[in-house]
């Protein structure tokens, strides 16, 4: 424990260093005071809201800095916190003055309670509640402008006092994971203790859960008090043991996306009688493979047609637009429409296929000679495309490149007949001169 107890310590002078920079412009973050209203009954708990400011200070030995609050902020939902690893001064919780888009941030009453799941009921299996509970305890959840930033603090502050500190701290850079099928994904959370905590010392516990359309399981569960994982049916998922007790790192790491892996992940950290919790989306987003046939495609002649397929394999989510496009021999696209397009199905690895045919009439289409005939598919994860030749033969209207070659014809034939003719000619004088000879 003296060890990880030098780690925390290391762990705070490197927060408070990272947030040093940040500290003139987080000074203060509004937020939302919600708890249950006073007196409620019945099934449905009813909610007070209140307009709330946590002005922030990073050194815990700097003086209380008063602020003139905003008209319509209660004095009672003022707090002055005292954050030394500056968890709260990410730029992704303080955007720039003007800004029409703003953080979320929402504070509550929070009461310590020992833990019930089986991997952190030994944090607190003496069964007593230590003196330093009895203390004004809040709970903050802050969420970053564009999903930089997901984070939730556990407050205590001295009964009465508005002076509370930041003691647990667990975040994730983002809350929002896009990922292809097979890659190894990442799912970042990390936590830190207050080292003048007496909770620092007396053990942790991590959880990873999914959840997905109101149904869940257990990921992963570490006990670091007995240095023991929970049983789980899943191997497919790990945590950085050395990353975890050298710099609160609990992330989880899934060795490959797929597609059954969409959904929500739930990071925990148990301290005794404490815990803090982020979520984060994971979305696997995968293009699809394209392929037309026939491919190539056979000659065809003015009137015939010709049936063209492509076939989209393998995307994921299900949106997905296809097209079909026609390049002529000067380069110029031209739509063809979306053909007949099938209905999708589904793989066993929970990927979808797509079909779509097209008839092609040359004529009717005005397809002239021919040129590239494409499948277009637009979907979330990037646009593909798949293509073809056609060659149209027997148009009536040559084109540049029949012109030249009947041109050239031409002047071979001309060439040759005038070979000929000039053959011809010469054997016709030398007959005529041989009788005139003979004549004499």
């Amino acid at each position: 424990m003296g060890e990880i107890s030098t780690i925390y310590k290391l762990s705070v002078i490197a927060f408070a260093l990272f947030g040093g920079a940040f500290s003139s412009r987080c000074s203060v973050l509004e937020c939302w005071f919600v708890q249950e209203r006073p007196g409620g009954g019945g099934f449905s708990t009813r909610m007070t809201q209140e307009k709330s400011a946590l002005y922030i200070r990073t050194d815990p030995d700097s003086e209380i800095i008063e602020h003139k609050p905003s008209s319509d902020i209660s004095p009672s939902r003022i707090y002055y916190v005292s954050d030394p690893a500056s968890t709260f001064c990410s730029s992704a919780l303080h955007p720039p003055e003007g800004t029409v888009e703003k953080p979320q941030c929402e504070i509550n009453p929070f009461i310590p309670q020992a833990s019930m799941v089986k991997w952190a009921a030994p944090l607190t299996a003496s069964a007593q509640s230590p003196i330093y509970l009895n203390a004004d305890w809040y709970s903050v959840s802050a969420q970053g402008l564009h999903g930089e930033l997901t984070l939730a603090n556990v407050m205590r502050a001295p009964s009465g006092s508005k002076e509370p500190s930041v003691i647990l701290s667990v975040s994730s850079k983002t809350s929002i994971v896009r990922s292809r099928l097979g890659e190894s994904v990442l799912l970042d959370c990390g936590y830190w203790v207050d080292p003048s905590s007496p909770l620092h010392s007396s053990g942790f516990a991590v959880e990873w859960r999914y959840q997905f359309r109101g149904e869940g399981r257990l990921v992963v569960a570490y006990n670091g008090l007995n240095d023991r994982f929970a049983e789980t049916s899943g191997t497919d998922a790990e945590l950085d043991l050395t990353g975890l007790y050298e710099t609160g790192n609990a992330s989880l790491i899934l060795k490959e996306a797929q597609v059954s892996h969409v959904g929500t992940f739930i990071c925990t950290i148990y301290l005794p009688h404490l815990l803090a919790q982020v979520a984060l989306e994971l979305e696997v987003v995968e293009p699809p493979s394209l392929a037309v046939y026939p491919s190539p495609l056979p000659l065809s002649v003015p009137g015939q047609v010709v049936t063209v397929h492509c076939e989209a394999t393998g995307f994921y989510p299900l949106s997905l637009d296809l097209e079909w496009e026609f390049t002529d021999a000067d380069g110029k696209k031209h739509s063809l429409g979306q053909g007949s397009v099938t209905g999708h199905r589904q793989a066993s690895d929970r990927t979808y296929s797509q079909s779509s045919r097209l008839e092609l009439d040359s004529f009717k289409l005005g397809l002239g000679r021919g040129g590239e005939i494409s499948c277009v598919a637009k979907h979330q994860g990037g646009t593909r495309r798949a293509t073809v030749t056609l060659n149209v033969i027997g148009v009536s209207a040559p084109s540049v490149e029949d012109s030249m070659a009947m041109v050239a014809v031409a002047l071979v034939l001309y060439g040759v007949i005038k070979v000929i003719f000039w053959t011809f000619s010469s054997n016709g004088s030398n007959n005529e001169e041989a009788n005139n000879k003979k004549e004499k």
